[in-house]
């Protein structure tokens, strides 16, 4: 269970003009990537993302599970290839689908999107079964991580211009962080890699620096996680999805203050834990 080195072709430069008092001068900037990543499943199309080239192995394993595409054990070989226009990600599974068994999105999922491309109803809006029992961790634990989480975010800090997904023990260490343009993609990059290295996600939680959509806690629950933590604010579909499966969901999350919108259990303190709503501040 090891973080990849800093990235190599997470960025790319580019010149730019600085403006500093009216004065111009020519310099050059760090900017993220964001390439198109074509994904397929034995070879038949399934969606395109915006996302980060790194860490796609980790891409694979997480969106495949939270897209109900393939469960970990059924994955038998990833291959990425690069071409002119991005890159192709395929994905070779155990039980390949066909025909209407084989569901393909019609447009590109953009990078700040988890729903382009679905044809009904049904498939944007999916209820994960509830979440099992999964370790209490304290106030305290939260606010070590978040410290952490600045400087693992190399990519962040060249570009300032990505998410980042974390996972964290039940004392608040930082034991995996995955970046990406997107957040939706960090999420899944970070479940992935969870999913790789044998991570128990009862034992720890998750921490994203972006709000809490629905679309994250589907995918939070999808993968067992029972507390995730946002730095932003959740949306009012996001909190009763997390009610409804058993997730902890707290957003806000900063030092000294978080607000948690569904089943407080999963975080300690002295005196009891109220829902936002019930006692706690609001956002």
């Amino acid at each position: 269970m090891v973080d990849p080195d800093p990235p190599g072709n997470g960025y790319a430069r580019r010149p730019v003009t600085q403006l500093h008092a009216g004065i111009a001068r020519t310099d050059s900037d760090l900017l993220a990537e964001e390439v198109p990543v074509a994904v397929s499943y034995d070879g038949t199309p399934f969606a395109v993302m915006m996302a980060s080239p790194g860490d796609l192995q980790d891409f694979a394993y997480g969106f495949s599970l939270t897209e109900g595409r393939a469960v970990p054990g059924d994955i038998l070989a990833i291959e990425v290839r690069s071409v002119l226009e991005g890159l192709l990600l395929d994905i070779r599974t155990r039980n390949p689908a066909s025909g209407d068994a084989a569901p393909e999105r019609l447009l590109p999922g953009r990078s700040g999107c988890g729903i382009c491309g679905n044809r009904l109803l049904e498939e944007v809006v999916k209820r994960p079964a509830p979440v099992g029992d999964s370790v209490a961790v304290e106030l305290a634990a939260l606010e070590i991580a978040l410290a952490a989480l600045q400087d693992r975010q190399p990519l962040n800090a060249a570009t300032g211009a990505t998410h980042a997904a974390a996972w964290a023990s039940p004392e608040g260490t930082l034991l995996l962080v995955r970046e990406d343009v997107g957040r939706h993609n960090a999420l899944d990059k970070l479940i992935g890699a969870m999913v790789r290295g044998e991570v128990d996600p009862t034992q720890g939680f998750a921490l994203v620096t972006s709000r809490a959509s629905y679309e994250m806690v589907t995918k939070a629950a999808v993968a067992g996680i029972g507390l995730l933590a946002a730095i932003s604010a959740p949306t009012a579909l996001a909190v009763d999805l997390a009610r409804d499966c058993g997730l902890t969901l707290a957003g806000f999350a900063r030092p000294g203050r978080q607000v948690v919108y569904s089943h407080p259990h999963r975080l300690q303190r002295q005196t009891p834990l109220p829902l936002a709503g019930e006692g706690a501040e609001g956002g």
